[in-house]
């Protein structure tokens, strides 16, 4: 080969532009057509509008601090008159004047329109002491505002849930039992039961160290002495006391003949009828005729009047702690609670094992 000849050039790949393709077609952008653009505009102009609707009538009916968690729903009567007849629940085991109660209570002391209420009771009592608060929220709420309470009782009104109903005060015509109320049930008990056979059994022994004799009284791992008797009989008869003054307030006629009221104050319940002839009740009637008597007492005319029910309104933590509970098929706490040495007024043999407290 020549010095100066130059080589032969090194062969290359034969690529075509047809074995490579064209190139992918850029992405299309996507483009929000005029209707949705126009549907947007509208829910939220829908929204902004009734958010501001809210917040005047809010401020119009003076109820902007009103607890949320109680709505109201119309029951009857003009529904765009602005006095109102509220109307409270109390159902279940009273174990304490907290939850929705309180909240009614709140909820009703703040609307100035509220001019009467109805208390809706379907109870069987419970402890002594969230029946006494109870009672003394309604009488003070009552006293406070100078509106009346008629009582309407559903389908059992006994024992503490009676003891509530005494919030009406001396006022004839206002208390309504249904016909197949069972109520009355005045009395007192201290639940206590006797498990050292079982525990003889199961080979179980009580061996608890205490700072004096006195402190595990009521324990259901020894019989109860006598002395611890005596002192239980006279917790008891102090809360029967009280609870037959609760009585007089609400019943005067049992105020100027205290032995009626002592034949009566046995524990037992008593159907409407004999609650009725009893003095117990004032009528026999549903929740629409105790609504009516609650409109007539307060002087205005049944178009000047809207009733309402007082509701429990639901949140995302409620539904799932109300899930939870039921998932677990009980309270922890009221099962504790059965062990604690506890009077009741409650119509029943046995303590609250499911728990009724709302917060």
């Amino acid at each position: 080969m020549d010095a100066h000849q130059t080589p032969d050039p090194v062969p290359q790949p034969f690529v075509t532009a047809q074995l490579a393709g064209p190139p992918p077609p850029a992405p299309r952008k996507r483009r929000i057509g005029l209707f949705s653009v126009l549907v947007i505009g509208f829910l939220l102009l829908a929204l902004g509008v009734s958010a501001l609707l809210n917040m005047v009538f809010l401020a119009g009916s003076g109820v902007s601090d009103f607890d949320p968690r109680v709505r109201e729903r119309h029951f009857s009567h003009n529904r765009s008159a602005a006095d109102k007849v509220a109307i409270m629940t109390v159902e279940g085991v009273i174990l304490d004047a907290e939850g929705f109660f309180r909240r009614q209570i709140e909820q009703a002391r703040k609307d100035k329109s509220v001019k009467a209420i109805v208390l809706r009771v379907d109870s069987p009592g419970g402890s002594v002491s969230g029946s006494d608060v109870m009672y003394h929220r309604l009488a003070k709420l009552a006293e406070e505002k100078e509106v009346p309470i008629v009582v309407s009782m559903g389908g059992l009104a006994a024992s503490g849930g009676y003891y509530v109903s005494m919030a009406v005060g001396p006022r004839p015509e206002t208390i309504y039992a249904e016909p197949t109320t069972w109520t009355g049930s005045i009395g007192v008990i201290i639940p206590h039961y006797d498990a050292t056979e079982l525990m003889k059994k199961v080979g179980v022994e009580q061996d608890s160290i205490a700072s004096h004799r006195l402190k595990g009284m009521g324990s259901f791992t020894r019989p109860m002495t006598e002395e611890e008797r005596k002192i239980f009989q006279g917790l008891v008869d102090d809360a029967f006391v009280r609870f037959k003054d609760v009585v007089k307030q609400g019943r005067p006629k049992f105020k100027e003949d205290p032995a009626a009221l002592d034949k009566l104050a046995t524990g037992q319940a008593f159907t409407a009828d004999q609650a009725l002839r009893s003095g117990l009740i004032d009528k026999i009637g549903y929740l629409e005729d105790a609504v009516d008597q609650a409109v007539k007492l307060t002087g205005l005319s049944s178009d000047e009047v809207r009733v309402v029910e007082y509701k429990r309104e639901f949140s995302l933590a409620d539904i799932f702690l109300s899930s939870q509970s039921r998932s677990q098929g009980f309270d922890p706490a009221a099962l504790l609670e059965m062990t604690v040495p506890r009077a009741y007024y409650l119509c029943t043999w046995l303590p609250p094992v499911f728990s009724g407290r709302d917060h």
